[in-house]
């Protein structure tokens, strides 16, 4: 009797997570081997290039610059304080009355012990505070590059004799700050699914056999050809490495 309630916990949630898991994988492998066929690769270049183009005319394009990275940064900071907020409300409810939890686990498919139950709000506090740790980080790095990005590129304007802060550096420390921006992303997508969780497992392999696809065809790129890819591959180099 016991499995029976256990049953739906312990191979739907499984798969879902299994389902976002392998989805991410191959979109990691997309990315290392054809990285124009996603719009991860595609923008990751299109950024390195943006930072040359910025450092080499700052002296009109510093505002740009500067304004750009504060959007992101606004960005960021907007899903780190979601998921904060996130964690808070679901400490509140699993520290809630026996009264408000009560109508709720009637309500749910499969298990709803104890054990069950702390389980839940541990994966999902879990990953949300991971995703709120990586957007920290994200804005971290932006902040670093908004000053560097500014930066003197005459080797004789500063007291460190030959020390120039290079574009590929920058664009490194930016493809850093993306790239945990991107996994924040993508760990706050799956918590999504796993707050149904609270509902029953059935909610969670749905919502995220319905997220996979979705996402597919927000990561792909569908309609391009190779002049486009000449247009975006503007410096050529074919050992570039892409960070998601």
């Amino acid at each position: 009797m016991e499995w029976r309630k256990w049953y739906l916990d312990a191979v739907l949630v499984p798969c879902a997570l299994l389902l976002m898991f392998c989805y991410h994988f191959y979109l990691w492998y997309k990315v290392r081997t054809e990285p124009f066929s996603t719009i991860v690769g595609t923008n990751s270049r299109a950024r390195r290039s943006w930072v040359a183009a910025i450092m080499k005319d700052n002296d009109k394009k510093n505002i740009l610059a500067v304004q750009t990275l504060r959007n992101t940064i606004m960005g960021a900071t907007l899903m780190a304080t979601t998921c904060i907020l996130l964690c808070a409300g679901l400490a509140a409810v699993l520290s809630s009355t026996y009264s408000i939890k009560k109508p709720l686990n009637d309500a749910v498919f499969g298990s709803h012990g104890d054990f069950t139950v702390a389980l839940k709000y541990v994966t999902i506090l879990t990953i949300f505070l991971f995703a709120f740790f990586s957007h920290s980080l994200s804005i971290r790095f932006i902040n670093q590059v908004n000053i560097l990005i500014n930066s003197p590129q005459d080797p004789s304007s500063d007291d460190f004799g030959s020390f120039v802060t290079t574009p590929q550096y920058v664009s490194e420390l930016l493809e850093k700050a993306f790239l945990l921006n991107t996994v924040g992303n993508r760990l706050f997508y799956m918590g999504l699914p796993l707050m149904l969780w609270i509902f029953g497992p059935v909610l969670v392999f749905l919502s995220s056999a319905l997220m996979v696809p979705v996402l597919y065809n927000l990561d792909f790129v569908f309609s391009s050809s190779n002049n486009e890819k000449c247009k975006v591959d503007c410096h050529g180099d074919s050992d570039d490495h892409f960070s998601p």
